[in-house]
């Protein structure tokens, strides 16, 4: 509250990135790892999911990024003031949104880091408002497991063909549509896991809980 107030300092953290005391900083120089890493061999990947992209310096770094040959993959629901696929300027930029059953709201940012690869979650678009004018907090997901997860997640919303609209350079949407494809829709795809997940939950057995009971030498009362 302190903090929020003004009354003081904003205290250092290890894990927690907070706007709006680093947070834009810490995404543009991600970003600007994965241009400087970018190679014809190895062209670098960053995989990022949001309500809306507007801030300026984050779309000028996605645009220096494209023009070193780093693949940008964007699924932006909502406002979205970059121009994906312009000549000489975001060649290798994909931008799609999802309008499904479901509002979309989660933040997923991943990186690839010529293989040591980094995904974040987010409460803050990249906007100016959540990075300048709002306590918004970005982590990194350090367990292995939850981090292909939700790599996975990412890749599973660009196999929608049903409900993903692209977006393309003339600023116009168009509909995702493959005349060849099983249609495939990832709300629908998400919700089916999901009940099966719970089935199978409901058949696991439960595991019992016993009480634990003090070593024989002991001394619980802590007397001598």
């Amino acid at each position: 509250f302190n903090m929020v107030t003004g009354f003081s300092q904003p205290i250092s953290l290890s894990k927690l990135i907070v706007a709006p005391f680093g947070l834009r900083r810490r995404l543009k120089r991600l970003i600007q790892r994965e241009t400087l890493r970018a190679t014809k061999e190895s062209p670098g990947l960053i995989m990022a999911k949001m309500n809306s992209l507007v801030d300026p310096e984050i779309i000028e770094a996605l645009y220096a990024a494209s023009k070193a040959g780093v693949q940008v993959k964007l699924q932006v629901r909502g406002i979205c003031c970059l121009r994906p696929g312009v000549k000489g300027l975001s060649e290798t930029i994909e931008v799609r949104s999802i309008v499904d059953m479901f509002l979309e709201h989660s933040r997923i940012f991943y990186f690839k880091n010529g293989g040591e690869d980094e995904l974040y979650l987010s409460s803050a678009d990249w906007m100016p408002r959540n990075l300048d004018r709002r306590i918004e907090l970005m982590f990194p997901v350090e367990d292995p497991k939850r981090k292909k997860e939700l790599h996975e997640l990412l890749k599973l919303y660009w196999k929608d063909n049903v409900k993903s609209w692209q977006l393309g350079p003339d600023g116009r949407y168009q509909r995702v549509e493959t005349a060849h494809e099983k249609k495939f829709r990832v709300q629908e795809f998400l919700c089916e896991r999901a009940v099966e997940e719970e089935e199978q939950l409901k058949k696991a057995v439960p595991q019992e809980l016993k009480p634990q009971k003090p070593r024989a030498k002991e001394n619980i009362t802590g007397a001598a």
